[in-house]
């Protein structure tokens, strides 16, 4: 716990900041080479004749100005930030009087050279290694021919910092690339999965609805001679259920063979968490459990100790709806979290496709509730005041002290990513982030066919 501030003053700390700090430590410890400290007969390094002079002090003036402007622009201008830092180290030789270029005035040189390989272009980084080796390399062969001594063997060893230095970075290029590669690839299992569902549940509305027009024709077959009336009311729901099923067939088919939503779903990258329960995606913030959780409430763990049996195995339908809502509510009371359902306007009858959906979002944001939130209660609104929209909110005031999450720890973001589809499979609109007072809110609004009316 004690590392925790720590670690938040390095990581405000900016390249610049670093590269100048180093520096600075270079000049340090140059100077207490050229002291005799306690213990020592004499300083282990002999300073150079220009070194207390005017002149010399100016030289060192000017080269620290080159750092720290070269420390200025290693954010927006690292390429020549790494100039500005070479001509610091190659012009505060000259008072010091040394034979080769030092490692201390190579250090924030090695600092540029880790930011550049971590953060741009191959090509940008391989250049910024061949500049700094080169300046070297260059510095040697001037002192030979103008028949000055060189250290070869320091010089050496400086180019060999260096080269670790833009190793280490392009190793965390490489590491943070292929974090991001393995997001996008579960990104992507995690929406295929929650389409795969869809596409399964809606298989199983249909056979559902063809069972009952098949029934239904059963029925006026029978009694199409001596019932007329009955069959003509057999043949009305028959056309009923027809059309409902086509039309969801036409949406649902419609939308999974478009390429577009995958696209945006997977454009939505999930970044640093603003909460230390929620992740943060482009469209809002979000919670969700790894990979595709939209498991039925009471089939995770709630407590220590006590473990909720499935939804299905306790009372929810195979295919549920908003109706099944109350039943729902009770088994997440059971799990912990008080439910308070709110129905707002008249409630109409809804294609079974839409029904569903909605019913799925609305679990999966009370399951995120009870795994990640902390709260000890939320809040389902369905709002069906608007004849051409069902919109659905789910929201929490926040944690709750003495109430422990389920699943502690933020969540990965990807489970928003089920109901986020959902929502585009019915050309609908999302959107999830923190509320303004404390806690977490869901709201998605969904469109009605025309023709859906008020009971």
């Amino acid at each position: 716990m004690s590392a925790t501030p720590s670690a938040l003053f390095l990581r405000r700390v900016t390249p610049g900041g670093w590269a100048a700090l180093a520096w600075l430590v270079g000049m340090l410890f140059t100077a207490l080479l050229r002291m005799r400290l306690p213990g020592q007969d004499s300083a282990e390094v002999f300073p150079g004749v220009v070194l207390l002079r005017w002149d010399g002090l100016i030289m060192l003036g000017v080269a620290t100005g080159l750092a720290l402007r070269g420390s200025a622009l290693l954010a927006r201008r690292p390429t020549a930030a790494l100039v500005y830092l070479i001509a610091a180290a190659v012009v505060c030789c000259t008072p010091l009087g040394v034979m080769a270029i030092p490692f201390a005035q190579y250090l924030s040189v090695d600092v540029a050279l880790y930011v550049i390989a971590a953060g741009r272009p191959p090509r940008e980084a391989n250049r910024a290694l061949a500049l700094s080796l080169g300046a070297l390399a260059g510095y040697l062969a001037v002192r030979l021919l103008a028949g000055w001594n060189v250290s070869t063997t320091t010089e050496l060893a400086v180019a060999l910092t260096a080269a670790v230095a833009w190793l280490l970075g392009r190793s965390e290029r490489q590491a943070r690339t292929h974090v991001e590669e393995t997001r996008v690839r579960v990104a992507e299992q995690a929406v295929t999965a929650e389409r795969l569902r869809i596409a399964r549940e809606m298989h199983d509305t249909v056979a559902h609805s063809i069972g009952i027009v098949a029934l239904q024709a059963g029925a006026a077959r029978r009694v199409i001679a001596t019932q007329p009336e009955a069959a003509r009311q057999a043949l009305t729901e028959i056309e009923t259920a027809s059309r409902e099923t086509l039309a969801g067939l036409r949406r649902m088919v419609g939308a999974l063979r478009t390429t577009d939503t995958v696209g945006e779903a997977e454009a939505q990258p999930v970044t640093a968490p603003t909460t230390p329960d929620r992740a943060t995606t482009a469209g809002g913030p979000t919670r969700a459990a790894p990979g595709r959780t939209t498991a039925a409430i009471g089939s995770v763990e709630t407590a220590p100790g006590r473990t909720a049996i499935s939804a299905e195995a306790r009372g929810l339908p195979e295919m549920p709806g908003l109706a099944a809502l109350d039943r729902l509510a009770e088994l997440t009371g059971s799990a912990g979290v008080r439910v308070a359902v709110r129905r707002v306007g008249a409630p109409c009858p809804l294609p079974p496709d839409i029904d569903l959906s909605a019913f799925r979002i609305v679990q999966e944001s009370v399951t995120n509730v009870v795994r990640h939130s902390g709260a000890d209660s939320c809040t389902v609104t369905v709002d069906h005041r608007l004849p051409e929209t069902l919109a659905l909110t789910v929201e929490d005031r926040g944690p709750v002290p003495g109430h422990a999450r389920v699943s502690p720890g933020p969540g990965s973001g990807y489970g928003l990513a089920g109901m986020r589809e959902r929502v585009a499979v019915l050309h609908g609109e999302f959107s999830a982030g923190p509320r303004p007072g404390g806690g977490f809110r869901v709201t998605a609004r969904l469109p009605l066919p025309t023709g859906v009316t008020p009971r």
